[in-house]
């Protein structure tokens, strides 16, 4: 995607986009791929090899009387044909050299590591990371390597993951919660981690990516099979075009030498297509993965292409996602300070950062609690359903803090009663775009505690270009209505779901589908792992937890939610590119039949002259401009192929007259343009 969608590009998109050991390299490679074991599995480019061996044969043995063409016509012919093939076979192994060189880098990350796996009977040894099974547990210190993929299951430390991220800075790593997956390949860069390795060898995050970036064994995706098959039948039609011919000349009095009905075939068949279509399915998967993301296969990609709506958290992809307390609001005839002080004991085993900000809002107003308060306390979780944390004294007082509903559902349990002034209150802050949280003792709410969050910059104009390509956006949420349809609004996403659920994002998902629809999502916690594997595009965060990445069928190296943007713009501009380089490829057929067709037939039929619109000088220059550019449009388009076509969101009626105008109507007048030059210099020649 040339212009708005796709600019935030990182130092690894910004590589050129051929170097002399690529090029050298691939170079190489097309040659090797001339095998007909290689060549077999693209039959329009077999088809050609075909043409090239008989033409080279009909170049050396004995001319009949009745043969219109001499042996260095047929030479001529089949030296074109070779670099006709070369050329397909160039553009193909250029992608797939962009992708290797990527998987070298990759690789000098998985090197064998001395891993400290923990024994049964609870000594340490030191074993090859070769030899971790899954289950396995290991301890990793300051500045060793993580020797496989694994979970914290103690300890906080910050790992430095630029070996296969690209980023620079560390990131925490902690257990419990979202954030503690740990990739094998990463440093260590302080403190201590014991962590449960999750994956048999050979089949860890890194050397999935490896496998992948190499393309081997890339399967063809849907789409590329319905088109290989159009394109394969129309070969098919043209083929027996071809072989019906002589009878149709014979019967007309006249005979076609048999390297002039090879050439004719080239040109008939679909060649430029059908020679980049392999590398524009690599090339799309190419360009994913120099954004740091890595799609499990080129079904993903296309269908990001085709997405119609996309589920967003809020938290982290619309917002910062760091809510901060910002004040402390006392209900009824509460006092600030009984408010603050319960605030405080509801968050001292609370590690997120709205918690921690509590601690610091609270020691700002001169309130702070030793945590020993809180050693014989029975601690009370946060979780989806109750959206309530806090802790239980061993005198069986409670304290409670979370979502105003939620909290108030709980008072009315305790047969306490809510204040009046609560509600007005909670409507307040969600009005400012902030989130209220309800701060309760036994059957007493105290107040609220005022969370506030801002929407990221851009992001308004950024949903503007997703309407403009007819995506839809919900935004799913745990706030309460009132704040969420604030941030909605603010943000300019077309739906909202508040107070949702891991089971909402399901069924918003499951009900867009059973539409006939396509559905993208973001997700990084073992929560979100059922709706990222229902979803057709699940966007998986690398910092996430295992099961999340496992679930979706993209994991993005950077863990920014909000890629799913442009992984949406990658997959649309895949999908163009395909369509625009097969028009162009059928549009200049028509050229081409001006100017071998009437090449064919005008010595025997000479009314057949006024179809030389090109004036061509003669037929052997002809046939012989049209093979040339036949062959050399495939590097020229290879450019095209790799980057892909120039996209801007709109309205997809407007996108295809551009796209027809441009490619359509061009494909058509390049070949005349081009031929006619080659044959003014062939011309010279013969």
């Amino acid at each position: 995607m040339a212009e708005p969608m796709i600019s935030e590009q990182t130092s690894a998109q910004k590589k050129r986009l051929f170097t002399k050991e690529l090029a050298s390299q691939a170079l190489i490679d097309a040659c090797v791929k001339l095998h007909p074991k290689h060549m077999v599995k693209n039959p329009i480019m077999f088809l050609v090899e075909v043409g090239f061996i008989a033409a080279l044969i009909l170049a050396f043995v004995p001319r009949s009387p009745e043969s219109t063409t001499e042996g260095w016509f047929s030479l001529s012919v089949a030296i074109i044909l070779l670099f006709t093939i070369l050329f397909a076979n160039f553009a193909e192994a250029l992608a797939e050299g962009r992708g290797k060189a990527q998987a070298n880098s990759l690789k000098e990350a998985k090197q064998s590591i001395t891993a400290h796996r923990l024994s049964k009977a609870g000594g340490v040894e030191d074993v090859p990371s070769t030899e971790l099974r899954k289950g396995d547990v290991v301890v990793v210190s300051e500045g060793e390597f993580i020797p496989g993929d694994g979970e914290v299951i103690e300890g906080i430390a910050t790992v430095d993951e630029s070996a296969i991220t690209g980023e620079s800075a560390p990131v925490m790593k902690e257990a419990g919660g979202d954030f503690n997956s740990v990739t094998g390949g990463t440093r260590v860069v302080s403190d201590q981690l014991t962590i449960s390795i999750v994956s048999q060898p050979g089949e860890s995050f890194l050397d999935r990516m490896i496998s992948l970036v190499e393309g081997a064994e890339r399967q063809k995706t849907p789409n590329e099979l319905a088109l290989h098959t159009v394109l394969i039948s129309l070969t098919m039609i043209f083929l027996m075009v071809v072989v019906t011919l002589p009878f149709f000349t014979n019967y007309l009095g006249f005979s076609i030498d048999p390297v002039i009905l090879i050439a004719l075939l080239v040109c008939l068949i679909p060649t430029t297509i059908g020679g980049l279509l392999s590398a524009i399915g690599i090339a799309g998967m190419d360009r994913v993965t120099r954004f740091n993301v890595l799609a499990m296969s080129g079904k993903a990609v296309e269908a990001a292409g085709d997405i119609n709506t996309i589920i967003l958290d809020k938290t982290g992809t619309i917002t910062f996602g760091n809510r901060m307390a910002a004040s402390f609001e006392p209900t009824g005839s509460h006092e600030m300070d009984t408010l603050i002080e319960a605030a405080v004991m509801t968050s001292l085993n609370d590690e997120t950062p709205e918690g921690r900000s509590v601690i610091e809002l609270a020691k700002k107003q001169c309130v702070e609690l030793d945590k020993s308060t809180m050693e014989e306390a029975t601690v009370v979780p946060f979780t989806a359903q109750t959206r309530m944390s806090g802790m239980t004294l061993p005198d069986g007082m409670e304290f409670r803090k979370g979502a105003v509903d939620s909290v108030s559902q709980w008072i009315t349990s305790q047969s306490g009663t809510v204040p009046l002034d609560l509600k007005e209150k909670a409507e307040r802050i969600s009005k400012l775009g902030g989130t209220p949280l309800a701060v309760a003792v036994n059957d007493q709410i105290l107040g609220l505690i005022y969370l506030k969050d801002t929407v990221k910059p851009g992001m308004k104009e950024r949903f503007d270009k997703l309407r403009e390509m007819g995506i839809k956006t919900v935004m799913c949420t745990g706030d309460n209505p009132l704040t969420a349809a604030t941030i909605a609004k603010e943000a300019g996403v077309d739906e909202f779901i508040a107070e949702s659920t891991p089971e909402d994002k399901i069924r918003v998902i499951q009900y867009e589908q059973a539409k006939g629809k396509l559905v993208a999502m973001t997700g990084d916690g073992t929560n979100d792992a059922p709706a990222l594997a229902q979803a057709d595009v699940g966007l998986a965060m690398n910092s996430g937890t295992a099961a999340a990445k496992e679930a979706g069928n993209m994991v993005d190296l950077d863990s920014n939610p909000t890629k799913i943007i442009e992984v949406v713009a990658i997959g649309k501009q895949l999908l163009m590119t395909r369509g625009a380089l097969t028009t162009f490829s059928i549009a200049n057929d028509v050229a081409k039949y001006f100017a071998i067709i009437p090449a064919m037939f005008m010595t025997a039929i000479p009314q057949m002259a006024a179809l030389n619109i090109m004036h061509l000088s003669s037929p052997t220059s002809a046939i012989l401009s049209a093979l040339i550019f036949n062959a050399i449009v495939i590097p020229a388009l290879v450019p095209l192929a790799m980057r892909g076509v120039a996209y801007k969101p709109g309205n997809s009626m407007e996108l295809l007259k551009r796209n027809m105008s441009i490619y359509g109507l061009g494909g058509i007048l390049v070949p005349f343009i081009g031929i006619k030059v080659i044959d003014i210099c062939v011309a010279l020649f013969i």
